[in-house]
């Protein structure tokens, strides 16, 4: 036995080079074993990972090592989601290729996640910018094409004139771009569409089979797909023409005072082109974004059309305006305006004087109460004819039936969910596979083109797209006429990119996306882990594809995920400084604490300590793991991710606790290889590894990796209590095993140097005893008037007359007793004795 400590900074390297020779994590799909997909979502290659990576995946890997360990056959795989537009940021600002910008970080981040010790297997990686793959993604998009499910439309997007491109909504911050700064107009553009919309109700009944997905995750998708019943009618004009319009709110009909039309509607358009004023207001609203959230918050415009509307019921003329919270995307691009029930249609009836009228209350006694605000709320409607008295329900239903009576409409189930909107006017994307020729139109590119490579030679000094400028790539033959023609521009978004990559994990064959055979041995995804922040897009999105191909034949599953897990975040303090009137971060590395304060290492002025927020890059409050491997070793950093905090819940970062978790590292080493000195009785110790074995499995399963912590850490205090002895020996010959999947470093050190043999990633999992997790003692609480007085440790199952028996001869119940006349004693078998006295 060896009394030296145990040497990370050598042991690490050695481990994981046995385990790269033996190929222990490489998956077989012809392995007659279980099979067992465990995957983290995959990263995008930013440069540098942080201790943010490092707790997603450390969470999958202790799964993926106990699920080897169980027997299974794990596939457990690693890739990059590389495209977008922080690579082309870089190129703009840095003068460097994105692909060579791209390729760097993954280079370096993979190093980095290799120091740690992942039970990865690497031969399946790849990167979305590939065009192995991407060439492969751009096959896929032809054939929904093929099957209907994509498309080209006009369609109104937020574009930065300086930029030249269009952003995604959350690019644009208070209605300017989030990169020039420049005042995003809304434009229509000729857009590539996925019709995810055809699946609205599929992926919304499908939520009802994902029993082992949070159900937070479920609900926001639940209400992102947002079906509601409403009512789709018709107003008549005072021109003579009709205007259709969509409610889910049907109910609230008598509290219409106005009607509002989106500024791209036929209505506003015809009007801005006989009325410069009109033309005026449509163009100031263009240069808005299309946010919801901007929506919501902007102030609210409008320009009366001089057109009415005849209420249904009341005939009442209606005005109707032109409004900047109303786009065309959205129902019918015209809106039944109830101020009193909708807080947009309040503020816009507030600042142009048009009446408020409330038609739903708490009950009839409120029907006249003022209104300071909208009130969406439940209640019955009241100011509403022969409705009055309704619950809302009811007055839907009868106001559907009383319109669908007048033949203006009818009741609609409608989606909140829009289809996926796929250009992106980028280069550093996926070629959009289609070819534009004057003669023929739209033409695929022909599957024995594929792919379709992005130019290496492009120039990004230009503001814009680069593949819309290049001299020659974009200029090509028409496959259909062999005229001149010339590629789509578009790239797709990387969203796209993400939602298949795990069938390429499964499946990888140079001829097509995936075989349908060997991607059926590991699919659906046992078990998926990642961010709460992609529960809707990305997750619905890989949904949707998962359903698409499955309609068109090429797969049998609907849904690409068995299990989720969303972790919580790793956190830190932040420190900033305002200068020149804007607020400037510092990263940990570049501060210096002291006491309650903080100082700038370079200057020594103070900096502002901030909240403790989720690590990210935007606030430099990102954690590198590389000197605390360096300092304590890759096993050290792996039990901290594990140790203080339930996985779903935030984990702040702490100096202390991996220093914490590094004297534990050592404590196991010599557990394990010092002589024992201890003095426990064995027994007890036969037990308490047995239940830890069993109990250790179970948490894990349960992916309860801060309680198989808590295990690990009783056993090993049972251990050092534990005297010489065979019950020793058997808990430290099963204390490598049970730690493997947590510090697999560590525990291929102690296997091998307590006499094991092979590698402990490759051994089973231990076997516990049944009889020794039967507990044979318990317990007793003893309390007298009420008052815990004594606790007693009995056989299990003693009979109440001796229990009492032991009960009244404590010496802590005499006392509490005084002398005092015992009136009666309860007694609850193996929990508790009452004395009243």
């Amino acid at each position: 036995m060896s009394e030296t400590r145990f040497e990370p900074d050598t042991a690490d390297g050695r481990w994981q080079r046995a385990w790269d020779e033996a190929g222990t994590f490489r998956a077989d799909s012809d392995s007659n074993k279980p099979k067992s997909f465990v995957l983290e979502m995959f990263p995008y290659p930013s440069g540098r990972i942080h201790m943010g990576h490092v707790r997603n995946y450390t969470l999958g890997d202790v799964l993926a090592r106990y699920r080897k360990m169980t027997g299974h056959e794990v596939l457990h795989p690693m890739g990059w989601d590389a495209f977008g537009m922080p690579a082309e940021n870089a190129a703009m600002e840095k003068g460097v290729h994105p692909g060579g910008w791209t390729r760097d970080n993954i280079a370096n981040m993979k190093a980095q996640l290799k120091r740690l010790g992942f039970a990865l297997d690497w031969s399946r990686e790849f990167a979305t910018c590939d065009p192995e793959y991407y060439g492969q993604e751009q096959a896929l998009f032809l054939k929904l094409y093929e099957a209907g499910l994509v498309y080209r439309k006009e369609s109104e997007v937020n574009w930065d004139p300086v930029d030249m491109t269009v952003l995604a909504n959350e690019q644009v911050i208070d209605g300017r771009g989030w990169r020039s700064g420049a005042q995003v107009e809304r434009r229509k553009l000729s857009q590539w569409f996925l019709k995810i919309t055809d699946f609205a109700e599929e992926l919304l009944e499908g939520l009802e089979s994902l029993d082992k997905w949070p159900d937070k995750v479920r609900l926001m998708q639940e209400n992102w797909i947002g079906r509601s019943r409403g009512l789709q009618f018709a107003f008549d004009l005072s021109d003579g023409e009709r205007l259709e319009v969509y409610t889910t709110r049907p109910d609230t009909i008598f509290g219409a005072t106005f009607l509002a039309v989106a500024a791209d509607h036929p209505v506003a358009q015809g009007l801005a082109a006989r009325d410069p004023a009109a033309a005026a207001f449509v163009k100031t609203v263009k240069q808005g974004g299309t946010t919801a959230a901007e929506l919501e918050t902007a102030e609210k415009l409008g320009f009366d059309t001089g057109l009415t509307a005849a209420h249904p019921f009341t005939g009442d003329p209606l005005p109707v305006w032109i409004a900047n919270f109303v786009l065309m995307d959205y129902g019918t691009g015209a809106i039944m305006a109830v101020p009193g029930h909708d807080q947009r249609d309040f503020e816009f009836a507030s600042k142009y004087g048009l009446p408020i009228r409330r038609v739903v209350a708490a009950d009839a006694s409120h029907a006249d109460a003022p209104m300071t605000e909208a009130e969406a709320g439940d209640g019955v409607l009241v100011n509403s004819g022969e409705y009055d008295g309704m619950s809302v329900d009811e007055g839907k239903a009868a106001v559907i039936r009383a319109i669908e009576g007048q033949g203006r409409g009818e009741g609609r189930t409608v989606y909140r969910l829009r289809d996926w909107g796929v250009s992106r006017q980028r280069y550093w994307g996926t070629p959009i596979p289609f070819i534009h020729c004057e003669s023929c139109g739209i033409v695929p590119v022909p599957e024995d083109q594929l792919p379709v490579v992005l130019p290496e030679d492009v120039d990004f000094r230009t503001p814009g797209n680069p593949l819309e400028r290049h001299p020659t790539w974009k200029h090509v033959e028409c496959p259909a006429c062999h005229g001149p023609a010339v590629r789509e521009t578009d790239t797709l978004d990387t969203f796209v990119d993400s939602s298949w990559y795990f069938l390429r994990f499964a499946s990888q064959p140079a001829d097509k996306p995936f075989d349908r055979d060997e991607a059926a041995k590991w699919l659906p995804v046992q078990q998926y882990i990642g961010g709460i922040e992609h529960a809707i897009l990305h997750l619905l999105y890989a949904r949707f594809w998962t359903r698409a191909l499955k309609h068109i034949g090429m797969i049998d599953f609907a849904e690409p995920f068995e299990a989720l897990f969303t972790q919580g975040m790793v956190t830190h303090e932040t420190y900033s400084r305002t200068q020149d009137g804007r607020e400037v971060w510092f990263g940990p590395d570049e501060v210096e604490r002291t006491g309650t304060g903080a100082t700038l290492a370079a200057d020594g002025a103070p900096v502002t300590i901030g909240k403790v927020v989720k690590m990210s890059k935007s606030k430099k409050n990102v954690v590198d793991p590389a000197p605390y491997i360096d300092r304590f070793g890759a096993d050290a950093v792996r039990w901290f991710m594990l140790s203080d905090s339930p996985p779903e819940r935030d984990l702040p970062w702490s100096e202390a606790g991996i220093e914490g978790c590094a004297r534990f590292v050592q404590r196991l080493w010599r557990i394990a290889t010092a002589p024992a000195n201890g003095s426990g009785a064995g027994t007890d110790l036969a037990r308490l590894t047995h239940r830890t074995i069993a109990g250790v499995a179970a948490d894990i399963e349960a992916l309860a990796f801060n309680k198989a912590v808590a295990k690990i850490y009783e056993l090993a205090s049972g251990i050092e209590k534990a005297a010489p002895g065979p019950e020793r020996a058997a808990a430290v010959a099963v204390l490598p095993h049970l730690v493997s999947p947590m510090m697999p470093h560590l525990a291929e050190a102690l296997h091998a140097e307590t006499g094991g043999s092979g590698l402990v990633a490759e051994a089973a999992w231990p076997a516990h005893d049944p009889a020794l997790l039967v507990d044979t003692q318990v317990t007793i609480a003893v309390q007298v008037k009420g008052k815990l007085r004594d606790t007693l440790t009995v056989a299990k199952g003693l009979p109440q007359d001796e229990l009492q028996a032991l009960a009244l001869a404590s010496e802590k119940v005499q006392r509490s007793l005084d002398g005092a006349e015992i009136r009666k004693v309860i007694v609850v078998p193996d929990r508790l004795v009452n004395i009243v006295a």
